[in-house]
C-alpha cells in the first residue's frame, strides 16, 4: 500500500487505520524484532488477520483448493499460528514480532520480560530453518520452536494456549 502513496499524510492515515483494526481484534501489524538502540519504527509491518475465516470469506476458495496450493496453504497456516498467538496472548505481558535479515526470516518472535522465543511455522515437509539459525546467532538466548512439520504438531498447537508450549 505504501508504494502507491506519495503524500506523507497517507502513511499516517494507514497507521491510524491499522491501529483501529487492531483495536477491533481484526488485524495486527507486527513490528520487526530488534533489540537495543536499533530503529524499530519505519519497518514494514507483517499483517496478521485475527481470524482465517475472514481470509477465506474474501477469497472464496474451498478447503481442497487451499490444500492443493502449497504456497497459499503455507500462508494460511502461518497466519493461523499468528492469529492464535495474537488472540491468546492479547492483554498479557507478551509482545509478538517477526524477524527478517536479508533472505532469512523467523515467522514470529514472542517476547516477555526476560524470555524470548523464536517460532518457525512449517506447513509442509520443507525443513529449511535457516532463519532460526540466523536468529540464534543474533539472539542466542531465544528458545527455538518449530510448529508444524518436524516440531509441535499443528493440532497440538491449536488445541492449547501457546504458553503451554514454553
Amino acid at each position: 500500500m505504501l508504494g502507491q502513496l506519495h503524500n506523507a499524510g497517507h502513511t499516517t492515515t494507514l497507521a491510524h487505520y491499522l491501529k483501529l483494526l487492531e483495536s477491533a481484534f481484526l488485524v495486527s501489524g507486527l513490528e520487526l524484532f530488534k533489540r537495543g538502540r536499533q530503529k524499530k519504527k519505519g519497518s514494514r509491518p507483517k499483517l496478521i488477520i485475527w481470524n482465517n475465516g475472514l481470509i477465506n470469506a474474501v477469497t472464496g476458495g474451498t478447503f481442497e483448493s487451499a490444500r492443493s496450493d502449497h504456497s497459499w496453504w503455507g500462508r494460511l497456516v502461518e497466519n493461523g499460528v499468528g492469529a492464535h498467538l495474537t488472540n491468546q496472548l492479547a492483554g498479557l505481558r507478551y509482545s509478538i514480532y517477526y524477524l527478517k535479515k536479508r533472505s532469512d526470516e523467523v515467522d514470529f518472535i514472542v517476547e516477555k520480560p526476560g524470555k524470548t522465543w523464536a517460532i518457525e511455522v512449517k506447513s509442509g515437509s520443507t525443513q529449511n530453518t535457516k532463519g532460526l539459525g540466523k536468529c540464534h546467532t543474533l539472539y542466542p538466548e531465544a528458545r527455538q520452536l518449530v510448529i508444524g512439520y518436524g516440531g509441535i504438531s499443528l493440532e497440538e498447537f491449536f488445541s492449547n494456549p501457546p504458553v503451554t508450549h514454553w
